[in-house]
Formats: structure tokens, sequence, C-alpha cells
């Protein structure tokens, strides 16, 4: 038994293709370390909003479809496992500039930042708004069933 299969799948949003910021729809340690990374980035003058936590294999198609996103497939949100913020800069929504901090603040709190994957070197994929509590290396087994992290 996880958080994917006792929560996640049995919720009413499982196949909506609407987008979800609930927060409760985010395993335990994810939720812990994303409310503190939105109180420390509070702290540094940045306001983060949570712009997307769960989604659906039907919403991934469709980012897909609508070239919103790089994967077909449902990644580590549909898990519980990732959450993608924005920067409210006077009183909007914005995802520019310098991400560095979200990175910095999901090594501290023990996610990895989609700026950098906690992988060395550049990257063919930059997501600077995404966290996730999952190493890359951990994502084929995630998306088998044969993983899901411990609480």
């Amino acid at each position: 038994m996880s958080f994917y299969t006792d929560v996640i799948q049995p919720d009413p949003r499982f196949h909506s293709p609407v987008e979800c910021r609930d927060v409760a729809l985010l395993e335990h340690f994810t939720r812990i370390a994303v409310a503190n990374i939105i109180a420390d980035a509070k702290s540094l003058g940045i306001s983060l909003i949570v712009t997307e936590t769960f989604r659906s294999a039907e919403r991934q198609e469709m980012l897909f479809s609508q070239r919103a996103t790089q994967l077909r497939t449902v990644g580590t949100h549909h898990y519980g496992l990732a959450c993608d913020f924005a920067k409210i800069i006077m009183g909007a929504a914005s995802w520019a500039g310098d991400w560095q901090f979200l990175a910095d603040l999901a090594a501290k709190h023990g996610l990895v930042s989609g700026l950098n994957w906690n992988l060395p070197g550049p990257h063919g994929f930059v997501d600077p708004d995404h966290v996730q509590r999952c190493e890359v290396a951990q994502q084929e087994l995630l998306f088998a069933g044969e993983w899901y992290p411990s609480a």
C-alpha cells in the first residue's frame, strides 16, 4: 500500500483533465517539503503559489497534444510526488527570471529541482518551476509500479 494506491487512485480527480493544485494530493513528505519551500521563499522576499500538484494521464495527454509538455505519458505529478510553482510579481503569476533559489530550496528540503534534476552538467530538459520527490534514476521503477518512496 502507498499514498498513490490509498489516496490518489480512489480520488474522483484521478481521470480528470482539469488542472489540480490541491496539496492534499501530494504525498506527505512532498507536501511538507512544498510548504517549507513556500515559507523559505517568503523569507527571501519571493511569493510562490502552487500551480499544479497531481496530474492525470488524461491531462498529460491533453498537454502533450497542445505542445505544453514534452512528455506524452504521465510523470511524477501522477503519483503525488511533484509540484509546480509560479512567482507572484505585482499580483500576477510569473515564471520569468532566475529560479536558482527554488533549486536551492528543493535540495534543502530533500526534493529534486527541475532546474538541474540533481544531475551534473547541462540538461536538455529544464523545468525550473518544478520540484519532485523522485530522483531521475528512480522514475522508471516508479512508472513500472515497482517502487514508491516510503513515508
